[in-house]
């Protein structure tokens, strides 16, 4: 896992460094796309199947920009200065998966933009450093809630993080606040988390588009996310997806 963890984090950080006024999220994903058979790693998004959709997802990056949430699709419309895109992809790698996400600014932001990207950034950071042996998912849950409500912003709660191994998606579930009715299991070693917060400027509700897929926020504010995948540790976090 740490393989296919090294790998996005390789292809995110040339992804970042491609995001600029005039570029679209197409060429982003014809980048990736090489990037992952260069490597000898299969797309874990391409061909993805969700019945909500009733489709198998078309591209290896979701590509995200300002309103949008997450699974927005790579298309040909060009990136402007002052937008935000959130650039999330996955691969497999010898069977194992890795996952993660960033946003990044194009060009010069507004301040409170910037303070959405920090706050989203430090809320993983904050949660990341509770996936520890002995501690309980609601500490993960309640940690990224708690420091992006004081800051004035929201969370998305229809869309959730979750375990990672062999299947892309695992149990457990990982909402990005407290929920009562979900179960509250106590961390172990040797569990991967893949920690996301998806954090609105605006108010928490989101809608899905006609093409069923990406999600965006319901009164137009903007959007920011953020992933990690965490192994639990004997010796505390172990971020996968970051040397």
């Amino acid at each position: 896992m740490r393989r296919s963890g090294l790998l996005v984090w390789e292809i995110l950080q040339k992804l970042a460094k491609m995001v600029d006024e005039g570029v679209s999220t197409q060429d982003l994903e014809a980048a990736a796309e090489k990037m992952m058979s260069d490597a000898g790693a299969k797309p874990a998004f391409k061909g993805y199947y969700t019945a909500s959709a009733g489709s198998k997802y078309p591209y290896v990056l979701c590509t995200s920009v300002n309103e949008q949430i997450v699974h927005g699709m790579p298309s040909k419309t060009k990136l402007k200065k002052g937008d935000i895109v959130s650039i999330d992809t996955g691969v497999q790698l010898n069977g194992y998966f890795g996952d993660s996400a960033i946003t990044v600014p194009v060009g010069e932001i507004s301040e409170p933009t910037k303070k959405l990207l920090n706050v989203t950034k430090e809320s993983l950071e904050m949660a990341i450093d509770k996936a520890r042996a002995g501690n309980r998912l609601f500490d993960i849950c309640g940690t990224v809630e708690q420091h992006v409500v004081e800051n004035g912003f929201s969370v998305v709660r229809e869309m959730v993080g979750h375990g990672i191994g062999t299947k892309l998606h695992e149990d457990p579930q990982i909402p990005n606040y407290v929920d009562r009715r979900n179960e509250n299991p106590r961390l172990k070693e040797g569990m991967v988390l893949a920690i996301e917060p998806m954090v609105n400027a605006g108010a928490a509700d989101m809608r899905v588009l006609p093409d069923k897929w990406t999600a965006v926020t319901k009164d137009g504010s903007v959007s920011a996310h953020f992933e990690h995948c965490v192994a639990v540790t004997e010796n505390g976090p172990w971020v996968l997806t970051r040397p």
